[in-house]
């Protein structure tokens, strides 16, 4: 194994600026994707409360009957929340196709030119600040106990047991819109007479205001995820 030396590192070095590139972007990935679905849900409750609080009030302007507010609003809950669970298990269902299709493209790799990604592995190890040998010892002991999960976990931040869950996802996004939206229709329901459309109006604000502040702290952490993986993508091909 240490035969391979450090002339067959070096030359798996040589385009450590391809490997380390798509180290760090997938690792970028996988850090945007956790923040986006958290992201999601709150924007999913955020659309529920605008889309039934829109609803109800409107139908409250024209009748103060619950029976039509009910209806109204629990429609659009039931809408709302089909349609955020369908466009998120059509998204998230693209995203483990493409997760599936990295882990079949790594298996096949590995069949096909196994000394290859045996140095490549241990030049992404190297590029971590190991010493060419140390990084051979390690790519060495991490091959033969499980290949395939070295180089997932290594090259593309990958774990095949957390792939894309679409049901899951879909579950999530409809449990976030359903929550959104029963805060409109409850309060316009369980509120007085008088007070119905004043009561809703102030709910649903607050809970926007919430939203939004939840929101922009999660688009801050995305911000600065993206800013620091720039700069070491930049600093990984320009030395």
């Amino acid at each position: 194994m240490t035969q391979m030396g450090d002339d067959t590192v070096d030359r798996a070095a040589s385009g450590g600026g391809s490997s380390a590139s798509r180290t760090s972007e997938a690792h970028l990935a996988v850090g945007r994707g956790r923040l986006n679905q958290v992201r999601a849900g709150v924007l999913g409750a955020d659309d529920g409360v605008v889309s039934v609080a829109g609803i109800v009030i409107g139908v409250a302007g024209a009748t103060s009957a619950r029976g039509p507010i009910f209806t109204a609003g629990l429609a659009g809950l039931v809408a709302g929340a089909v349609s955020m669970a369908l466009g998120e298990y059509m998204s998230v269902s693209s995203q483990r196709d493409s997760e599936t299709a990295q882990v079949e493209q790594e298996r096949r790799e590995l069949a096909e030119a196994p000394e290859q990604e045996l140095a490549e592995l241990a030049a992404m190890h190297r590029a971590k600040g190991l010493t060419a040998a140390t990084a051979t010892l390690v790519a060495g002991e991490l091959t033969e106990h499980d290949a395939l999960a070295a180089h997932l976990d290594t090259e593309l931040r990958l774990d095949p047991a957390d792939i894309a869950k679409p049901v899951q996802a879909a579950a999530v996004s409809a449990a976030s819109f359903t929550l959104g939206a029963l805060l409109p229709l409850l309060s316009i329901l369980l509120s007085p007479q008088a007070w119905r459309v004043p009561v809703t109006f102030a709910a649903a604000l607050a809970a926007l205001a919430i939203a939004g502040v939840v929101s922009a702290r999660i688009g801050g952490a995305l911000g600065l995820t993206l800013t620091y993986a720039i700069g070491h993508l930049v600093g990984t091909v320009i030395r």
